[in-house]
């Protein structure tokens, strides 16, 4: 929906890229408003952008009055027909009230975290790759710990699919992942809200969650043995580095590896404090360089066609800034294409520089 500057407000999402003067967005698609945002807009004199209908909060946006009503009958649609992101939104809103009543001493409500997950798991079915891996843009610092939940269960939902997994697997990997986290409710919350640097005492306890995580759904019936295990070892690398018991190799089971996997992809693309994110892409070449050592490479694999499924045409954001259209790509290196400038026609392979790499695929 399209609205004027002056009734932007921080929290909206934007839902297209914002351009000035040249082919390059000086605002990409996707970008969750700030003031700095705002400031740059004006700066541009950008008179209009096009937002969600809802902030990154996951309340509704509400906008002036003469537009009000345009967007309270998309607020009221079904869930069906709402897209991936309005979907993820309001499921990282729910996800926070239970987060809460864990907190105050509350049990994990097994039926509430399906009715979370469960809208997100069949939108899958319709929903892009992309919209599955630019979820990172709507990561706040304020809202991480909820949206890496609902972000991590999707992930794995997703890596389930492309694994060919059978619906029951698939469910159960949504709820494993989405409650991986939930023993971060028990952690005291002046360790969970610090702003500084942990100390190595409260590293330590940070890194009881996943223990804390299993006491707390080890007496659900419909979660699997394979997804309570999985929980607790979802910080356990197969070189053994991992923790809370330091198990490797065979003893890391299937779900395990794959919300390994979608946890440090979403936690490593995401905007926390004291840590800036960085491109799914480069995140990839990351994990890609460590799969032989600590990651399940099908679980990797797996991200890695969803994300290289772009063709001869593409067109693509680089680190630079630069718009280019995707040439060739090499199977060898899947997120390094030769590529084509947009502005200068100057052609470029991005594997031999490496201080370059893809940002985003725009189309």
């Amino acid at each position: 929906m399209q609205i004027k500057i002056e009734d932007l407000q921080e929290g909206c999402i934007l839902t297209e890229d914002v351009f000035s003067l040249s082919n390059r967005p000086i605002i990409s698609k996707n970008s969750v408003v700030t003031r700095e945002i705002m400031n740059v807009l004006e700066a541009f004199l950008i008179k209009e952008v096009n937002v969600a209908s809802t902030l990154v909060n996951g309340l509704p946006f509400t906008p002036p009055l003469n537009i009000r009503d345009e967007l309270a009958a998309l607020e009221h649609t079904d869930d069906e027909n709402k897209n991936l992101f309005t979907l993820f939104l309001h499921a990282a809103q729910q996800y926070e009230k239970e987060f809460k009543s864990w907190q105050s001493g509350m049990p994990v409500e097994i039926q509430a975290i399906r009715n979370i997950m469960l809208p997100l798991i069949e939108k899958l079915d319709e929903a892009t790759s992309a919209d599955v891996f630019s979820l990172y843009h709507l990561s706040t610092e304020e809202h991480y710990i909820y949206q890496h939940a609902v972000a991590v269960g999707t992930i794995s939902a997703y890596i389930g699919k492309k694994l060919n997994m059978e619906k029951g697997k698939i469910i159960q990997l949504a709820l494993g992942g989405c409650l991986s986290d939930c023993g971060m409710a028990k952690i005291k919350p002046s360790i969970l809200n610090k702003k500084g640097s942990l100390t190595a005492e409260e590293f330590d306890e940070i890194k009881r969650h996943s223990i804390y995580s299993y006491k707390m759904i080890q007496n659900i019936s419909s979660l699997s043995d394979l997804t309570k295990t999985g929980i607790i070892q979802h910080h356990e690398r197969l070189d053994g580095s991992g923790y809370p018991l330091g198990d490797r190799d065979q003893k890391v089971n299937e779900v395990a590896r794959i919300i390994a996997v979608a946890d440090v992809f979403h936690a490593m693309t995401s905007q926390r404090q004291y840590r800036r994110k960085q491109s799914p892409f480069k995140v990839l070449e990351l994990l890609l360089e460590d799969s032989f050592g600590k990651y399940d490479i099908s679980a990797i694999q797996a991200v890695s066609a969803g994300m290289m499924n772009f063709s001869v045409g593409s067109k693509v954001k680089l680190s630079d800034g630069q718009v280019a259209h995707v040439l060739f790509n090499e199977e060898k290196s899947p997120t390094r294409p030769l590529v084509k400038l947009d502005d200068s026609g100057e052609i470029i392979h991005l594997e031999r520089h490496r201080q370059i790499y893809i940002e985003e695929v725009l189309s």
